[in-house]
């Protein structure tokens, strides 16, 4: 790598971690790029249906998040839809799935 940044796959693992802590379940849906891949997170609130946030980076290189369908709660077919098109588009993207009813998902990062 030619910056200081973690690998994809290992920023990701010490994520799973904290997450698993928490008690909050995740899975790896699509295995991406183990040094630079990009992430979705499809975060699963059950019953009132998926959000879904890119990693993405600011001007200033600090890490945020593009919320997909202007962060509305979504019907889980249709985020993932989304997902599969992006994942074509993209096949080094990391996607992640987290159950949490309230939405939580511990990434910092600020909405872009």
């Amino acid at each position: 790598m030619t910056d200081d940044r973690l690998p994809s796959e290992l920023w990701l693992k010490a994520h799973m971690r904290r997450l698993s802590v928490e008690g909050i379940p995740v899975a790896v849906i699509h295995r991406g790029e183990a040094m630079g891949g990009t992430v979705i997170v499809k975060v699963n609130q059950l019953d009132l249906g998926c959000r879904v946030l890119t990693q993405a980076r600011g001007l200033d290189g600090q890490l945020g998040w593009l919320a997909g369908f202007e962060n509305r709660l979504m019907p889980e077919p249709e985020v993932d839809a989304y997902i599969d098109r992006a994942v074509k588009r993209d096949p080094d993207v990391w996607v992640l799935e987290i159950e949490d009813r309230a939405g939580r998902h511990l990434f910092e990062g600020k909405m872009l």
